[in-house]
């Protein structure tokens, strides 16, 4: 089967490790599945791995993509959960969680097994490519507003990096919930796109807010981190699922963490029980992912480029 693949790995060319070709087809052990692949998308871990960050060179060739929708081996339209062993369904009960790409081969390919529990219905309301850009970003985005952050009607919520998946996401999973959502960016144009998607209000990176905030969603870390902390009102909660700025900032901000009682939260993707809500949430509220860009398969290595180079706005989803 054709599959979009590391071959290699390079901390600093990550695209040369990048190949595109036939791999053997994937074999279901028990309690596994087949799935055809309809669709599936692109997220910053799939670069990752290509520079060697949780994908080891002993696991190689990995095909790479943690999110796809399809048809399952009996025949129903699904959305692939990437999150494998977290809870002991079709592996051994005592199994390290991991993303689909780094344990098991991923989803950039015309076919792709997994155990059964992760497969989750998709709701006839979605499309195969907006159901594929939901179980990585969209699904990280849900747990953090809902789950962690524990945000209600009414609330504001900061989120750093307007433009970034995660950020997106939470934009318009928090604006179609009643939430006063914030943004920032470097970017004036993200900035405005945002506020486009329904952001009552946008910053520049850095910017100090006439206000403080509930909750502050966080991805960017080193570079942001002290405004996150410093945005938030006593009791606040920060909620953490990334730190592509760096994970050292000048400050930790103790002082004010403990001295306010704000929380600290860390966040990594999802239960298959949040994106089967998460689901229904679209499918009921009309929110849909805005996608980028719908490219061939063959056209991987261009549509990781654009990631690569951050010439993106919405989801890049590849169709096998």
């Amino acid at each position: 089967m054709f599959a979009a693949y590391a071959a290699r790995l390079d901390k600093d060319q990550p695209l040369d490790g990048l190949e595109l070709g036939e791999r053997p087809e994937p074999e279901a052990p028990p309690h596994w599945t087949v799935v055809d692949v309809r669709a599936a998308s692109l997220n910053h871990h799939d670069l990752w791995s290509l520079r060697g960050v949780g994908l080891g060179a002993g696991a190689l060739p990995m095909i790479l993509g943690c999110d796809a929708a399809g048809v399952d081996a009996d025949g129903d339209e699904v959305v692939v959960h990437a999150v494998i062993g977290a809870n002991g369904h079709g592996v051994g009960p005592r199994e390290r969680r991991s993303l689909l790409s780094e344990k098991y081969q991923g989803t950039l390919a015309e076919r792709v097994a997994v155990p059964a529990w992760n497969v989750v219905p998709k709701p006839p309301e979605l499309s195969f490519e907006e159901a594929a850009c939901l179980p990585t970003a969209w699904l990280t985005a849900y747990r953090m507003l809902f789950r962690d952050a524990g945000a209600r009607p009414g609330d504001r919520v900061l989120v750093q990096g307007a433009g970034g998946g995660v950020a997106t996401a939470a934009v318009l999973l928090g604006t179609a919930a009643g939430l006063r959502m914030v943004v920032t960016s470097r970017d004036a144009a993200k900035r405005e796109r945002a506020l486009a998607l329904g952001a009552e209000e946008a910053y520049a990176a850095g910017e100090r807010l006439p206000y403080r905030v509930d909750a502050v969603l966080e991805s960017v870390g080193a570079a942001t981190w002290s405004h996150s902390v410093a945005s938030l009102r006593p009791g606040g909660t920060l909620v953490l699922c990334g730190a592509t700025s760096g994970d050292a900032p000048a400050s930790a901000e103790l002082t004010r963490i403990f001295y306010l009682e704000l929380k600290v939260v860390g966040a990594t993707m999802g239960s298959r029980d949040e994106l089967a809500s998460l689901l229904a949430f679209l499918a009921t509220t009309g929110v849909r992912p805005p996608i980028d860009a719908t490219l061939p398969l063959d056209r991987a290595r261009e549509a990781f480029a654009r990631l690569e180079r951050g010439d993106v706005f919405g989801k890049l989803v590849l169709t096998p």
